[in-house]
């Protein structure tokens, strides 16, 4: 049975990425605020209020976590580029989906937030150099990295939260 908490899989990094796989992730990025936009497509209060799986965050708190996560992942990327070696904050996200904004605030905030943001993190990354792409970061949880390994998490994050939403309403009928 699949695991409903990756319903695209697990993350998983091959190493340097080519020119192509870094356009194809460039263009997932740019494309997931408008993604999780159809995937809440008709959904009311109560579906948001949803958890997606058992103990899992609602869809609310969800949508809330994806523009939580992406404004620090937009973080991480300037700090990669203006520092040396930085090591990145994580943040506790089960926490962040707890507070106010993240339970009970308007989905169209996040929505909103998140096009904006993907925007100028698209033109960011097109202006990027291979070079650029092989610079180095330390996360304390998982060690040396570098903006190569931002660029394909974070594409296979927005992916990973619309698979929550998607499955979820095909398993309600919704």
């Amino acid at each position: 049975m699949e695991d409903p908490r990756y319903p695209i899989g697990k993350f998983q990094f091959a190493g340097v990425l080519t020119e192509e796989d870094r356009a194809a992730a460039i263009d997932v990025i740019e494309g997931t605020p408008l993604a999780l936009r159809k995937a809440l497509r008709g959904l009311g209060d109560e579906q948001l209020g949803t958890p997606y799986r058992d103990g899992g965050w609602t869809v609310r708190q969800l949508v809330h976590h994806v523009a939580d996560s992406h404004l620090n992942a937009y973080c991480r990327f300037k700090l990669a580029l203006t520092e040396d070696n930085p090591a990145i904050k994580p943040y506790e996200e089960q926490l962040w989906a707890e507070l106010a904004d993240g339970k009970e605030g308007p989905v169209g905030l996040s929505l909103a937030l998140l096009e904006a943001l993907h925007a100028r993190w698209g033109l960011l990354l097109r202006s990027l150099t291979p070079e650029q792409f092989a610079r180095p970061l330390v996360h304390p949880a998982s060690g040396q990295h570098t903006i190569d390994w931002l660029l394909a998490i974070y594409a296979w994050h927005g992916p990973h939260h619309i698979a929550h939403v998607t499955a979820l309403r095909k398993a309600r009928g919704w």
